[in-house]
């Protein structure tokens, strides 16, 4: 009985961390942020002791199930473009200064990696020990969406929206790692949405700068590369 107790305490005091957390390393300089966040995942991963699932027959599992969401995820995003008020976010969003920085390091490191290792591997497996795999499930995509509260304000999207998207896309991701038995497959598709959100994002802004040159005016957000 008292094992049992300590188990959920010990999960529910990872996810407040890990919530805690998402307000704090915003505030970090972003020449350390990145390394922070990954050493954070990784650290989590080994004390926790979460199985990653990288070794065949998960490994390939995993790389067939993600392969095809992230390929769906992506079109879909691509497909989205297509409307106004999404061309309108894109177009308002802003964009670092380091373009190539954000594509090959800050996302997939310091965002995919970082979260998946932290929310779908290490909270999911002291979850899984303190309330089950459903409950683990739903304590992890709980404290994914209320992980992204700072986000949300810092880029003015509403959180209440942002937090249940977000929170039924850590759901989602989390079943793709249970089912699969890997976490190459939600590290694929979260890799997947954020790297053809934040396309999306440059094409769009790029349109408008080539547009604006094209009628002598000046856009309103211009990005470097």
């Amino acid at each position: 009985m008292r094992d049992s107790r300590f188990r959920r305490i010990k999960a529910l005091s990872l996810a407040a961390g890990l919530v805690g957390w998402s307000f704090l390393s915003p505030r970090l300089p972003n020449v350390w942020r990145v390394a922070l966040q990954a050493g954070v995942g990784g650290l989590l991963v080994l004390v926790t002791g979460a199985p990653l699932g990288l070794r065949p027959p998960r490994l390939g599992a995993g790389l067939r199930s993600g392969s095809a969401a992230a390929a769906g995820a992506a079109t879909a995003i691509a497909a989205t473009t297509s409307m106004p008020v999404v061309r309108l976010s894109m177009f308002e969003r802003e964009l670092p200064t380091s373009v190539s920085g954000w594509l090959l390091l800050r996302i997939p490191v310091g965002t995919v990696w970082a979260e998946e290792a932290a929310f779908r591997a290490a909270l999911a497996t002291a979850g899984a020990g303190a309330f089950g795999k459903s409950g683990s499930r739903l304590l992890q995509a709980a404290a994914f969406g209320l992980s992204h509260i700072a986000d949300a304000r810092a880029t003015g999207e509403p959180v209440v929206a942002t937090v249940l998207v977000t929170g039924i896309g850590g759901w989602l991701f989390g079943w793709l790692a249970d089912r699969s038995g890997s976490l190459v497959a939600p590290l694929l598709v979260h890799l997947a949405i954020n790297e053809a959100g934040a396309v999306a994002a440059l094409a769009v802004q790029r349109r408008s700068w080539n547009s604006s040159q094209v009628q002598g005016s000046a856009p309103l957000r211009p990005y470097t590369c």
